[in-house]
């Protein structure tokens, strides 16, 4: 279940559809794409032009969270599911940066994601890194391979950005947190960041229903109620649920994209 030698499965990576993570790529302005991938992410800025900004505000987002989390929160262990491909400030290189016994886990099931996995796997010599490629549907089989790593009795930062708005169906979402909530101890957290048409993104609606006839995996928005429904029982860190470009940054440009790291009492 975990990879270690970045081989690359040539059956599973398709170059004629366009695949999230290599978009989100194409927008963060890395060059792990293909043609296609420009050309919908193109049409998507066309359509909503402040994606980028969204894209860039997320991972801004996960620098901020992680650096709380490894710093004022003492967390030392990370659980990143729906990793994406590597670009700058991973989650282990900002925890290892203040913390450099932190230990991370990346998840991810994207087959080109799983060929880069090595620029994953660098860690300081106190720490560790590891990468399970698994799906975010099944969060069982997850923490079982992440449980080779992590210490699931200590505190773990469970890092979901961007993923759960592939998971259409909210029951089937709300039992994978639910899921991993259960499977992690008292002064754990969970980070979250998910997409809405809230914020200002309703404008966002004609480009998702284009993305969902020309790109996979499928995609929906949801409501800050919605998504704060995912964290039921959890302690919200000051700010709270917010435009993840706000979280801890009061001089950032909302963004529709809700931001939120809560703690499990």
């Amino acid at each position: 279940m975990t990879a270690t030698d970045g081989n690359q499965p040539e059956g599973r990576i398709s170059s004629h559809v366009a695949h999230n993570a290599r978009v989100w790529n194409y927008w963060l302005g890395g060059k792990d794409h293909y043609e296609v991938d420009e050309k919908v992410g193109d049409m998507v800025t066309s359509m909503y032009p402040s994606i980028g900004e969204v894209a860039r505000a997320d991972r801004a987002f996960l620098g901020r969270a992680v650096s709380y989390l490894a710093g004022e929160a003492g967390i030392r262990q990370f659980l990143d599911i729906g990793t994406g491909l590597p670009t700058v400030d991973n989650t282990h290189e900002v925890a290892q940066r203040i913390a450099p016994d932190a230990r991370v886990v990346y998840v991810d099931n994207d087959p080109i994601v799983l060929t880069h996995a090595r620029a994953l796997l660098t860690s300081s010599a106190e720490g560790r890194t590891n990468y399970v490629d698994a799906d975010a549907r099944d969060p069982r089989a997850i923490i079982d391979a992440a449980s080779e790593t992590l210490d699931f009795d200590r505190p773990v930062a469970v890092m979901l950005l961007g993923i759960l708005n592939f998971v259409l169906d909210t029951s089937e979402a709300t039992s994978i947190v639910r899921t991993l909530i259960d499977a992690i101890p008292s002064g754990s957290h969970v980070v979250l960041t998910h997409p809405t048409l809230e914020l200002g993104g309703e404008g966002n609606t004609e480009a998702m229903a284009f993305w969902n006839e020309n790109a996979k995996p499928p995609i929906t928005a949801r409501t800050g109620a919605e998504v704060s429904a995912f964290l039921d029982g959890l302690e919200f860190v000051e700010p709270g649920l917010v435009s993840c470009a706000r979280w801890r940054d009061e001089e950032g440009e909302r963004v529709a994209q809700y931001g939120v790291v809560a703690r499990k009492p």
